[in-house]
């Protein structure tokens, strides 16, 4: 079974790939037709979640950034980073997720997080999510997302 990439999991073999490519274009494709047959008075599918994302944002949201072609970060078993790139978690608030930049101690992920998260907003936004930066703890950046209105 398919699941975006949270940044939470191993990194991906490059050998895969491809293979992941086509797995994301076919998951995208999915989703755009699950909104085809949900909209109400034929809208843009692209500019509103549906239900079932609003009630999974994380796995959603992964699911955009993925196919935006944002990195992920990835972790190994002991859950150390391994890489830099975009981690999702569930936000504060029910329907929310929160997009952070990580990666391994001493790579400079906390340098690039404004820059980064930034380019996370545009991508979020083409399937219709609406991300805020804040700073957090520390001086951190996140994004905290949320479904447009409808």
């Amino acid at each position: 079974m398919f699941e975006a990439a949270t940044g939470d999991g191993p990194p991906l073999p490059p050998a895969e790939a491809e293979q992941r490519s086509r797995e994301i274009r076919a998951a995208v494709d999915g989703l755009l037709q699950i909104r085809r047959l949900t909209l109400r008075e034929g809208g843009d599918p692209r500019a509103v979640p549906a239900d079932w994302e609003r009630r999974r944002p994380v796995r959603a949201v992964a699911l955009a950034l993925e196919a935006g072609g944002i990195t992920p970060s990835a972790v190994d078993a002991a859950g150390s980073r391994l890489s830099t790139g975009y981690r999702v978690r569930a936000g504060e608030r029910p329907g929310t997720a929160v997009v952070e930049w990580l990666g391994p101690s001493g790579a400079g992920a906390a340098q690039e997080e404004t820059e980064a998260l930034g380019g996370c907003v545009p991508v979020l936004a083409r399937l219709g999510w609406e991300a805020l930066l804040y700073k957090g703890p520390r001086g951190r950046r996140f994004l905290e997302v949320e479904p447009m209105a409808r």
